[in-house]
């Protein structure tokens, strides 16, 4: 299978698993919706599951020939799966060798967003499946980075996005990036800030508030004015960043945050708090890294 040509796709990294297709599906609606190309990723490693040698341990050619057909195989289904479901997206299927991060970050060289599957597990687990390959990802990734989780989340209506914001010039991409998305899917959004009080408390919280909720503000300022179709809720909540976000996407359509990429996290996604809201986050997190010309 050969990659589409032309405007820049939406990769979406393929599980070999074909009951997991939350991930597939949001790709694929999205493509739909922004009349672009979908790109399906396989990244092999490791053997393919459902790859069982028979008749003793195969030479590493019978190995390696094998692993790539099964491949071929899981793809194509994969492909199958996105004609039925939109028959007039362009797609195509890349079976590439390496470790899902690192084949998923080359792609993200030259792609609209990179969108990966998620599914809850324990922490121990969880470092060595779909966030062990989101974090570096999104660390390094030019493009949105779409954690889907498995299985699909109910919505609630009206349909909205989340937005996180901290006053920074990241978390103003992450906001013109989720009010596209409303706008795009007729959708309200909701634009968080959170504020953690200090350990040692603060001498004037009053204050403190009253400069979130001016962070607040200007960073939605003017961006209303281009999406006026889009019904805006802004509001600052005190409390912990993984603990107000994580109950604030149970039904909503996406989390958006920023990156400022380069291998960090942005305000309220720093350290364990971005590993928190990926693990534990209802909808799909929707991570925006600064645009480099703002």
């Amino acid at each position: 299978m050969t990659r589409t040509e032309g405007r820049p796709p939406i990769v979406i990294g393929v599980d070999p698993d074909p009951g997991k297709r939350a991930a597939l599906a949001w790709a694929a609606d999205e493509a739909d919706r922004h009349r672009l190309p979908l790109l399906l990723v396989l990244a092999q490693n490791v053997p393919t599951p459902g790859y069982r040698p028979t008749g003793g341990r195969p030479s590493w050619e019978e190995w390696n020939e094998a692993l790539h057909a099964t491949g071929n195989r899981v793809l194509r289904e994969a492909v199958t799966f996105v004609e039925s479901r939109h028959p007039q997206v362009r797609v195509s299927g890349l079976l590439a060798e390496g470790h899902p991060a690192w084949v998923l970050r080359e792609q993200a060289q030259n792609a609209t967003q990179v969108v990966l599957g998620s599914w809850h597990l324990s922490a121990v687990q969880e470092l060595f499946t779909s966030v062990a390959v989101a974090l570096p990802l999104i660390a390094h990734a030019p493009c949105p980075v779409v954690v889907v989780p498995e299985p699909e989340h109910i919505t609630q209506q009206p349909s909205h996005f989340v937005v996180g914001v901290d006053g920074s010039a990241q978390s103003a991409d992450a906001v013109d990036f989720a009010f596209d998305e409303a706008a795009l899917r007729g959708a309200a959004l909701r634009a968080l800030y959170v504020w953690q009080p200090p350990r040692l408390g603060v001498l004037d919280e009053d204050a403190a508030l009253q400069e979130c909720r001016r962070l607040l503000s200007e960073t939605v300022a003017g961006r209303t004015a281009a999406h006026p179709e889009v019904e805006l809720h802004h509001e600052v909540v005190q409390g912990h960043p993984v603990q107000v976000l994580t109950k604030a996407s149970e039904h909503a359509l996406g989390l958006v945050v920023g990156t400022r990429g380069q291998g960090g996290f942005t305000g309220m996604l720093l350290g364990s708090v971005s590993q928190g809201v990926l693990h534990h986050a209802h909808c799909p997190v929707i991570t925006v890294p600064r645009v480099p010309d703002h």
